[in-house]
């Protein structure tokens, strides 16, 4: 199992070790370590109501081109369990409360996102910044229509919302204030990890 969670094609791949117990190690202590830093960079946000502009996204997309998709999502998911469980994990806290709220679209979502772009990873885009910056901008694609499917079931009990223009209210919500952010996170977030995958699967 150990030698299957990622590929010679990803930046994780690049520094495996040789043996089965060492990997799985190497594999668990990334999962952990990757939940770290999406939390970390939760915390990194502008306020905005109902949904917060943060830099989960990027170290998403980021680490999912350098794990690929089985450590990516088993990282997302360690993530929304540490949330689900009440750690303050998320932009602004943690619990299922905070989960069945605006944002939960947006944290489920992370899970596709990171399958997305993982998938890609695992077939060689981490060594190509066009595809993967591509498959960077579907995943993200996919993400608002998470985020803006959970704000539309929630439109008839949001005061946030104008119940007279429904869609267009959980359109400038959920995917409005974010289009320019995330293409240049995704933009960075290709180029450096094509990058220093170049730089390292040469030596």
């Amino acid at each position: 199992m150990a030698v299957t969670l990622t590929t010679p094609n990803t930046l994780l791949g690049v520094f495996q070790p040789k043996g089965d117990a060492a990997k799985l190690a190497t594999n668990l202590a990334t999962v952990v370590l990757g939940t770290l830093l999406i939390t970390a960079a939760a915390k990194i946000n502008v306020p905005v109501w109902p949904v917060p502009v943060t830099l989960q996204s990027f170290a998403i997309a980021a680490l999912a081109a350098a794990f690929g998709m089985r450590i990516a999502v088993a990282t997302v998911a360690l993530y929304l369990m540490e949330g689900a469980f009440g750690l303050p994990v998320f932009a602004a806290g943690g619990g299922m409360a905070y989960l069945a709220g605006p944002t939960g679209g947006f944290l489920l979502g992370f899970l596709a996102q990171a399958g997305i772009i993982g998938f890609a990873a695992d077939r060689g885009a981490s060594s190509r910044p066009v595809v993967l910056f591509g498959a960077m901008l579907a995943a993200t694609a996919v993400l608002y229509a998470f985020g803006f499917a959970w704000l539309m079931s929630m439109a008839g009990n949001a005061a946030w919302v104008d119940q007279n223009n429904v869609i267009a209210s959980a359109f400038a919500g959920a995917v409005q204030p974010f289009v320019v952010w995330d293409i240049l996170k995704m933009a960075f977030a290709a180029l450096t990890v094509t990058g220093l995958f170049g730089f390292f699967a040469k030596r």
